[in-house]
């Protein structure tokens, strides 16, 4: 299943039940105007990310319409998953991930960035998970992403940042996280 609508997507999440979804975009702006928390504890562990302005900031750049589309899908999903503020309390959820955060989380400290494709693509194998079908690497982000939202179904996930105003990015539970 494949599209750019959300509200197509949203719809697509409650045809199937889905408890947890996983987007791979921020869910939220910069309060101090560079960079949110979660980004940078994420920094803090040698994961590097894009960093997310205001939303101010963004409105001028190009590069962040990527963002203000998250935002987009985010409002449409919200209602009826709401976004993960720091607690579940076990219903319908919305959580931001972050692809290379997964990858590092299951192949450890020494995951290498490039070639990506290949390199996640193997991760995914390494999960047990026929990664054939999957036509471009937005498919296999898109399954790194349903790795994290299975992960934090299963209670084994970490989360980055420690604000509901910033939000969180959420990662399947590593020792490198310890």
């Amino acid at each position: 299943f494949s599209s750019t609508e959300p509200e197509v997507i949203l719809d697509r999440c409650m045809s199937i039940s889905a408890t947890v979804v996983a987007v791979d975009s921020p869910c939220r702006w910069s309060q101090r105007g560079s960079s949110r928390l979660c980004e940078r504890k994420l920094a803090e562990k040698k994961i590097s990310c894009f960093s997310t302005p205001s939303r101010a900031k963004a409105e001028n750049n190009d590069f962040y319409r990527w963002v203000f589309n998250g935002a987009r899908l985010y409002s449409w999903l919200e209602p009826e998953y709401p976004l993960f503020g720091g607690q579940w309390s076990r219903g319908p959820m919305c959580i931001e991930t972050f692809p290379y955060a997964v990858l590092r989380a299951i192949n450890g400290s020494n995951a290498p960035a490039k070639p990506k494709a290949k390199v996640r693509r193997a991760c995914l194998q390494k999960l047990g998970y026929d990664e054939s079908k999957l036509r471009n690497i937005d498919f296999v982000d898109a399954a790194l992403c349903a790795v994290a939202a299975d992960r934090f179904f299963r209670n084994e996930f970490k989360p980055f940042g420690d604000n509901a105003d910033e939000g969180f990015i959420i990662v399947p539970r590593s020792a490198l996280w310890q």
